[in-house]
């Protein structure tokens, strides 16, 4: 009788967390590992193009221009602007863009490399505000892949180029640029 007792105990407990699946499910799952957040990045350069290399896409003799302003743009694969901001140069000329809550809706057609790109919006400089299409900067330059990404343990960034990019002087006269 008490082997009876002690049988129906042991396969009572056996049984258990088949009466309460939330319970062993609960138990027995892992627990998920932090998902490692992705950005994408833009950076570039923006300079203030010499005169005697007026017209041309040259950068000899150019100055980088600290807060200028650039802008990111990137359209859906319906072309519908989905991501716009605008990013100021530091003291080099240097501009980090960190495109915050951008988001591909298709992976292949909504791509940075597709959908993105960036134009010149304006120089502090009063003696070099015109924009030049020096790298398509008036009508949005392409972004590049360089292969440069930045791991952490919790964070990737893919980082894309773009330009450089130049502002022009109103006051080039004619027989000085080429």
């Amino acid at each position: 009788m008490a082997i009876n007792q002690l049988t129906v105990a042991i396969c009572s407990l056996l049984l258990l967390p088949f009466a309460f699946p939330s319970i062993s499910a609960y138990e027995s799952t892992p627990a998920k590992p932090a998902e490692k957040k992705v950005d994408v990045v833009v950076e570039g350069m923006v300079y203030c193009q010499s005169c005697d290399h007026y017209g041309s896409w040259s950068f000899k003799g150019a100055e980088p221009i600290p807060s200028a302003k650039v802008s990111v743009i990137c359209k859906n694969h319906m072309k519908q602007v989905s991501y716009y901001k605008a990013y100021e140069t530091n003291e080099y000329g240097y501009f980090y863009a960190q495109l915050d809550d951008f988001k591909m809706d298709n992976n292949i057609l909504d791509h940075p490399l597709q959908s993105c790109y960036v134009k010149l919006v304006s120089s502090p400089l009063a003696n070099c505000s015109l924009l030049s299409n020096v790298n398509y900067g008036i009508y949005g330059a392409s972004l590049r892949y360089k292969n440069k990404i930045l791991r952490g343990s919790h964070y990737e960034a893919v980082i894309y180029s773009a330009g450089p990019l130049a502002f022009r002087s109103a006051h080039c006269s004619p027989e000085t640029h080429v």
